[in-house]
């Protein structure tokens, strides 16, 4: 084996590996975090790492890829979308929090600014998914998909007193949550 020049195929292996040590590898465990609180419908988070890995390399054996990171939380987001909705039409109805569908990020923000914000939607998402299904399904309804009292009283088949209790109940154990993990701010969820 000594004095063998390396081929082609070695090179590009070993150019692999290293990109996947210092680029991708680095953000596994915060990937597995964002889909544990994001997610918490979908029941085998190593699955959906390996298989990020795989359309990673891929991708990457095709074209490059500029933000390794970026990526990876794309591939990973998109893949629990789609299981989360096919184990929606499989099972019944469960509410998907996304927090990147929350919007509460301001593209004005630093990089500092940023991260945070990043952190307190990942925390809501938590604090959300916390809630009991019907408290989360009604807080959901109000504050994502921006639906009256009056439209979410008809949608679920109860009172309007009902989804306003269930609401108020949902929005205080948000901030108390909030409140145990060291922010001090009320949730910001989108204005309805």
């Amino acid at each position: 084996m000594k004095g063998r020049t390396p081929t082609a195929e070695t090179v590009t292996t070993v150019e692999q590996a290293r990109w996947f040590a210092e680029e991708v590898f680095p953000h596994e465990s915060s990937l597995r975090t964002y889909l544990r609180a994001s997610f918490p419908g979908v029941r085998d988070v190593d699955d959906i790492v390996q298989e990020c890995y795989l359309r990673m390399f891929r991708t990457r054996a095709v074209q490059p890829i500029e933000s390794a990171r970026a990526f990876l939380f794309s591939i990973a987001r998109r893949m629990s979308i789609d299981l989360v909705r096919k184990d929606h039409r499989k099972h019944g109805h469960e509410v998907l929090v996304d927090p990147m569908s929350l919007q509460l990020a301001d593209p004005r923000l630093d990089a500092a600014e940023a991260a945070s914000a990043r952190e307190e939607i990942a925390l809501l998402a938590e604090a959300i998914h916390a809630l009991p299904a019907r408290c989360r399904e009604i807080v959901v309804l109000r504050k994502v998909d921006g639906l009256s009292p009056r439209e979410i009283a008809e949608r679920l088949g109860i009172s309007v007193p009902t989804v306003e209790t269930q609401l108020r109940r949902g929005m205080e154990k948000c901030a108390r949550h909030f409140r145990r993990r060291g922010v001090a701010t009320r949730p910001r969820l989108p204005r309805t």
